[in-house]
């Protein structure tokens, strides 16, 4: 049987233990969140000084890889409307990027088109998890 005095003892060290433990991972803490807050300063500035000039979008390289993810946008929005998954505003993007594209911004034209593409595919994979779904009868309408 532990004696009172050993069961004393133990609770002692453990709660030194803990103690000691609880400082290391707090002390640890602040020096990380320091780390953290002064690392994005240096990265700005190495970001600012690795930029390359600024590019014309107009080339036909940007053109094409504009209208590759237009059409890929476009295949997705008509995935999804398949399965009458399509969401509110992807056909809206698609028309943006097309109109950016003729205005000549590739960039921003890429930039919608993935956007697009990316709800296309999302309202697929939704509509068919949701007609997966067994709703209780008094939720359906």
């Amino acid at each position: 049987m532990i004696k009172s005095g050993e069961n004393m003892m133990n609770m002692k060290k453990l709660t030194a233990m803990l103690c000691l433990g609880m400082l290391v991972a707090f002390s640890g803490h602040s020096v990380i969140a320091a780390e953290k807050k002064a690392a994005p300063k240096a990265e700005v500035a190495g970001k600012a000084a690795d930029k390359p000039a600024a590019k014309s979008s107009k080339s036909s390289g940007d053109k094409a890889a504009a209208e590759s993810a237009i059409a890929a946008a476009e295949s997705a929005r008509k995935k999804a409307a398949s399965v009458d998954g399509e969401w509110r505003d992807t056909g809206k993007m698609i028309k943006k990027a097309q109109a950016a594209l003729k205005a000549g911004d590739s960039a921003k034209a890429i930039k919608l088109a993935k956007k697009a593409e990316k709800q296309g595919k999302l309202g697929y994979e939704q509509a068919h998890a949701q007609q997966e779904l067994n709703m209780p009868s008094y939720l359906k309408y």
